[in-house]
């Protein structure tokens, strides 16, 4: 019986394969292939390297793969939004894929994906919130009771998880930045450096990120050798201001929203302290707070194999020779 998806992900830097049986959301398979180290060099991601590893890597995962072929009804990519180069690699492989078992082809959103993270193992939910945060958007939705979606805040510039890359490298702790900087905040003695929360005298609710990163690089510059406390109660500074800001937009929005139930998706949302403050927030304002598994906080094709699942029972297919590559976001209206 053919009911199974296989989805790949390979939108920035993590090549990713996943299987699901979309009747039961059983995950039959599910690899991921990081390229953090290769890049860790370069401070950030490299878009010419990332796409040679995903060409080498997608292989690999896929042959692994095999003999799922004969139970599956449909192939899903991820195809927006993303680096050009490292999309093209899995959209090529999907597209072959789905003309040689001739199955459908699905394309689905990668902030979608974020979404779906939070319904792995069920049934999508309806009229909630949701906070996405992850290397590249920092965004607030609104899911209304028919799934459509609106953006209610997002960044103006960097966003939450881009902050931390940016910050980590300039102390030359490598990429990626989120994993390193709270473990370096954490080991914070003293706490000598507080820095200003942006904007936490506005109305708006967008997030800016850009002036606590230059109120970093500023006091990183007064000190020309850093020792371990010193890059850890800056660490800590960097972030506590970071997550108080995400805070202070969230609770204005909450204020306007009545929402009793929010979703925090993205691979930035695996910060701890974030996730500690918000569950604050929610049980002040009562609403049920929503957390995707810690391990599928980041990319990976299991969140793609669970959004395809619902675009599957909507019919929404794309066809084989369609031009469905699109490095920005384009088609996030309705989950």
């Amino acid at each position: 019986m053919k009911n199974c998806i296989l989805a790949i992900e390979s939108s920035c830097d993590d090549s990713s394969i996943a299987i699901l049986d979309k009747d039961n959301f059983n995950c039959l398979f599910h690899k991921k292939i990081s390229q953090e180290k290769e890049h860790s060099h370069y401070g950030g991601v490299v878009p010419e390297l990332a796409a040679r590893l995903h060409s080498e890597a997608l292989p690999k995962i896929l042959q692994q793969c095999k003999s799922y072929f004969d139970k599956l009804c449909a192939i899903a990519v991820t195809n927006e939004p993303g680096l050009s180069v490292s999309l093209v690699g899995g959209i090529a492989m999907a597209k072959s894929l789905a003309l040689a078992l001739d199955v459908p082809l699905i394309a689905i959103n990668h902030l979608k994906g974020h979404i779906y993270s939070l319904f792995l193992e069920q049934k999508e939910e309806y009229d909630m919130g949701i906070l996405l945060v992850s290397g590249g958007h920092t965004m607030v939705l609104k899911v209304d009771e028919k799934g459509f979606l609106e953006i209610l805040a997002k960044s103006n510039d960097d966003s939450f998880g881009e902050s931390f890359d940016k910050v980590a490298k300039m102390m030359n702790l490598g990429y990626p930045g989120g994993v390193v900087i709270e473990n370096l905040a954490k080991k914070a003695r003293i706490k000598n450096f507080h820095f200003s929360v942006p904007m936490i005298h506005s109305k708006e609710l967008n997030f800016s990120f850009s002036g606590l990163k230059n109120q970093t690089r500023l006091e990183l510059t007064k000190h020309q050798h850093l020792d371990e406390n010193t890059k850890s109660e800056i660490a800590y500074a960097f972030e506590e201001a970071a997550c108080l800001h995400i805070i202070d937009k969230c609770r204005k929005i909450f204020t306007k929203h009545r929402f009793k139930k929010f979703g925090v998706v993205g691979g930035a949302s695996a910060n701890l302290n974030l996730r500690g403050r918000l569950q604050t927030l929610c049980e002040e304002f009562e609403c049920e707070l929503k957390l995707a598994p810690l391990e599928f906080c980041a990319d990976n094709a299991l969140m793609i194999a669970r959004a395809a699942i619902s675009a599957y029972e909507r019919g929404e297919f794309v066809g084989v020779n369609e031009d469905i590559l699109s490095p920005k976001n384009t088609n996030l209206a309705k989950l």
